[in-house]
């Protein structure tokens, strides 16, 4: 509560004009809103961007915070809504252009890596709805109540697509040479 009292300060402060205020808010944000972008997005290019409009986004509606919510939820939801278009933006493009080729980047030295490769290739072939619960729940390490919250979706809602993301990427693992 005494963060969500400080941001609440730093909000105000930013509000006036303060940039030192909002510097401090973006320091505190960041690494999460980091996550979140390359959970949905991937570690590309495009995930660099949304995560420098997510901050973009949150300057342009300081007014609008009410503080209804914690900071860091408004920040998370700013976050995953920008990641969320990007993603249907870059699937609008593949059915116009193709997929691109498999085989194209699997020169990693270990299994690990290229099990985790393949879990965050996968993850992003989920429905959108399916890749924010995972990188809330499994990635950033929120709670079911939390990534409800942030979501803005019942608990069970939450832990539906949790249980039925992690079937599909079950299968697709299972179905993977040398990942049986």
């Amino acid at each position: 509560m005494e963060q969500h009292k400080g941001d609440i300060q730093l909000i105000e402060d930013a509000r006036n004009g303060d940039m030192t205020a909002f510097r401090t808010i973006v320091e505190r944000h960041e690494a999460s809103v980091a996550g979140v972008v390359k959970g949905i997005l991937g570690d590309t290019p495009e995930a660099a961007d949304v995560g420098q409009e997510v901050f973009i986004r949150l300057f342009e509606s300081l007014g609008k915070f009410r503080g209804e919510a914690s900071l860091s939820t408004y920040v998370t939801r700013i976050a995953i809504n920008l990641s969320l278009n990007e993603s249907k933006k870059r699937k609008r493009k593949f059915k116009l252009f193709g997929p691109l080729k498999e085989g194209e980047n699997t020169s990693a030295e270990e299994s690990t890596v290229d099990l985790k490769e393949m879990l965050y290739h996968e993850l992003h072939q989920l429905d959108p709805e399916f890749q924010a619960v995972v990188t809330l729940r499994m990635i950033e390490g929120y709670s079911i109540q939390e990534t409800a919250v942030v979501l803005e979706i019942p608990v069970g809602t939450v832990m539906s697509r949790l249980y039925r993301a992690q079937k599909k990427l079950k299968q697709v693992i299972a179905r993977k040479e040398g990942y049986e």
